[in-house]
Parts: C-alpha cells; sequence; structure tokens
C-alpha cells in the first residue's frame, strides 16, 4: 500500500463505520457528506462505497432498515462482533472485550453503555478518529474474521459487502495463515459454539474432505 494510501485510511474507516450502522434517517442524512470524502478516496476504497451508496439512494428507508436487522441480527455468520470469530461466547472473548476497551480509554474514547468495544463500527471508529495506527493493528488482528464475513455477505448477495471489500481494500493482503484461519473458522466456527456451525464460507475456503461418515 502506498503512503499516500495508507494516509488516506482514516477517512476510509470513517465512511465505512458509518455506511455499517443501522440506516436510520441519521445515517441518510449524512450520505451527501459520505459521497464528497469517498471521492477523495483511492478507487480501490472508493469504488466498492459507491456502488453502496446507490444502493441508498435507490432502496426505501424501510427496506434498507429490514435488510439490515434480518442480515445483521439474525445471522451469527454475518457478525459484526469481531471477537465472536475468534472467541466465541467463551470467557477469552471477555478478556478481549477489556484489552479493546483499554485501548479505546488509552487514547481518550469513551463508550457509551450500549456500545460494544468489538462492534466493526465501533473498532473503525477508533482507527479513524483515535490512534489509526492501534486501529490499523486491531483491524489487522482480526483480519481472518473480516474476511469471512465479507465472504459470507457476498455468498448472500448482500449490498452490505461491497462496505466489507471496502474496509479489506484499506488492509494488507490475507497471509497464509489468515488464510487458513478462515478455513478453520468456516468449517468449525467460533470456539465452543454449539448451534450454527454450518460452513461459513464459499467452498474455496473450506478444507478437502478427508473421509469418514457421509
Amino acid at each position: 500500500m502506498t503512503r499516500e494510501g495508507t494516509a488516506r485510511n482514516p477517512a476510509a474507516w470513517q465512511v465505512q463505520s458509518l455506511l455499517l450502522g443501522y440506516p436510520d434517517e441519521r445515517l441518510l442524512e449524512q450520505v451527501p457528506l459520505v459521497r464528497a470524502v469517498t471521492e477523495t478516496l483511492p478507487d480501490r476504497v472508493a469504488e466498492p462505497l459507491r456502488r453502496f451508496l446507490g444502493h441508498l439512494d435507490r432502496t426505501p428507508a424501510t427496506d434498507l432498515a429490514a435488510d439490515y436487522v434480518t442480515t445483521f441480527d439474525h445471522r451469527k455468520r454475518n457478525c459484526l462482533f469481531l471477537t465472536y470469530y475468534a472467541h466465541g461466547d467463551t470467557r477469552n472473548r471477555g478478556a478481549a472485550l477489556l484489552r479493546l476497551k483499554q485501548a479505546y480509554t488509552a487514547a481518550g474514547l469513551r463508550l457509551t453503555d450500549d456500545e460494544l468495544p468489538d462492534h466493526l463500527c465501533v473498532v473503525l471508529e477508533f482507527a479513524a478518529t483515535g490512534d489509526p495506527e492501534a486501529g490499523r493493528r486491531l483491524l489487522t488482528e482480526h483480519r481472518a474474521g473480516l474476511e469471512l464475513l465479507r465472504l459470507a455477505l457476498r455468498d448472500a448477495r448482500s449490498a452490505w459487502a461491497d462496505v466489507l471489500d471496502s474496509v479489506s481494500a484499506t488492509l494488507p493482503p490475507l497471509a497464509g495463515d489468515e488464510r487458513e484461519a478462515v478455513a478453520k473458522l468456516a468449517a468449525q466456527g467460533p470456539p465452543e459454539e454449539q448451534v450454527g456451525l454450518a460452513p461459513f464460507a464459499p467452498p474455496e475456503f473450506m478444507p478437502a474432505p478427508t473421509g469418514g461418515r457421509s
């Protein structure tokens, strides 16, 4: 990634954070400003956002809201809480949430009572306005979960997949071990999760069959 592209990441993360939020009247009122900021970003980051903004323009607000709830609130495979992918609903997730909250506090960012620190919108907001380098490290640390979410949204033909495409464009490409982590999550689901363990990702991220019971 070029130095110029890296310098523009905070603006991209701010836009992505807004667009991944619930599409209420407040968000829709900010679309003209979001569009103006988008046009200052590199094409690889901006083009997916342009597609999503076009979707906002042509979709009734009630349909957007219903689609958002169906996409993110009713499907664990489209989870916006990043520590869920790595830790499931285990005690390790609590420790991971605490570390995130401590990082935000150190940067002067205070969360409201209804915000969890691992929500992707919150992480992107921190990266945009708190500590960009620390925020980029957090996003990269959760690269496998982000990729799994992106693929799940793309597989479901969700409009929000474009926003995840844009997020991915601000991060380093997946390394070999990260691809392995995506495959493992796709096959097994989050740790100790007992419900909804159907494969999370398209076939290219699934391990080859090893035999056994059919």
